[in-house]
């Protein structure tokens, strides 16, 4: 298939939002994994449970112009399995608590020349501007209602939330961003280089919050890995997420990113935690789009989504920046 055809296939296929991808071409897989159903991290980690609390509450204040408090079970007491194929994940606290380790890749990254002041988004298209961090930028009657902490990392990161980038479109996969012409030769990127390439040129981001994997894909771990690796080697401070749906029917995509963090000593933001008290999770099926079952977040979903991982960013950029 010539390049032409394939940028045709590309651009019928974003025609619709959030719609399953292609695989990476033969020529571009990054790594070769072995067959298994559910892939680990290859370095043994601490258990997860190390890190759980029997009972964690987490207040989450929706970002809306009349702020309210909501409570949320971010765990339950139930014991979890040291087992890696266990969900001991889901109790994990809704918010980040990175170690000091951190500093030393953000350190790193101004010394490479990286914008401290600049962040970027790995994810769909329910990660877009318009879906999720945009408002901080285009409502500012909504900023005036956070507290003001928040208010100081909105300003402090003015530029980065409502940004399109070749990292954040519909249907992205992490497989997506480690292909040379996914990005179609937009957002000031060049055919040969991946969009993550790309990012790392073009903004700079001391920071990258990963929030992936709706459109999930046999190498999603691997892929992952390799990202993450690029990511800490050029001094950028990954922010893992996990996701509000379970399309892939058994977990595993928010399990293997937890096991990422653990395994690379980074912060997670355990997005799926905050939905727990919302009717069928903040998620429903939209129109036309029967085929891909209850992925859509709710505005509710949403306004939880955009406010907590606000929070996320501020507690890891104060960490990191030592404040």
């Amino acid at each position: 298939m010539n390049r032409r055809s394939i940028l045709l296939l590309l651009a019928c296929t974003l025609i619709a939002a959030c719609q399953p991808q292609p695989a990476l071409p033969a020529t571009a897989t990054p790594t070769q994994t072995p067959a298994r159903i559910i892939p680990t991290p290859r370095v043994a980690a601490a258990p997860l449970s190390t890190r759980l609390e029997s009972t964690k509450t987490v207040t989450i204040r929706p970002a809306t112009a009349t702020p309210a408090t909501q409570t949320f079970e971010a765990s339950t007491s139930t014991a979890a399995s040291e087992t890696p194929l266990s969900n001991e994940w889901k109790n994990l606290p809704v918010l980040p608590e990175p170690s000091e380790s951190i500093r030393e890749i953000y350190q790193k990254g101004r010394t490479l020349g990286n914008d401290p002041t600049a962040f970027s988004i790995f994810g769909d298209c329910q990660s877009r501007p318009v879906e999720f961090f945009g408002v901080f930028e285009t409502d500012p009657l909504l900023v005036e209602s956070l507290p003001a902490e928040l208010r100081e990392t909105v300003e402090y990161f003015n530029g980065s939330f409502n940004r399109e980038s070749s990292t954040s479109q519909d249907g992205t996969t992490p497989g997506a961003l480690l292909w040379d012409q996914w990005h179609r030769g937009q957002y000031g990127c060049s055919f040969g280089e991946t969009p993550v390439d790309c990012e790392l040129r073009i903004h700079r981001p001391a920071f990258v919050i990963i929030q992936i994997g709706t459109h999930f894909e046999s190498r999603n771990t691997e892929y992952l890995r390799k990202i993450i690796a690029q990511l800490i080697e050029e001094g950028v401070v990954p922010i893992l997420a996990s996701k509000a749906d379970n399309r892939e029917l058994d977990d595993r995509i928010n399990r293997d990113m937890a096991l990422l963090a653990d395994e690379f000593n980074l912060p997670f933001w355990n997005f799926w935690a905050a939905l727990t008290n919302l009717p069928d999770r903040g998620l429903y099926v939209m129109d036309g789009r029967e085929e891909q079952g209850a992925v859509y977040l709710n505005e509710e979903a949403r306004e939880i989504h955009r406010y907590t991982g606000l929070q996320a960013l501020n507690i890891v950029w104060r960490v990191a920046a030592e404040q």
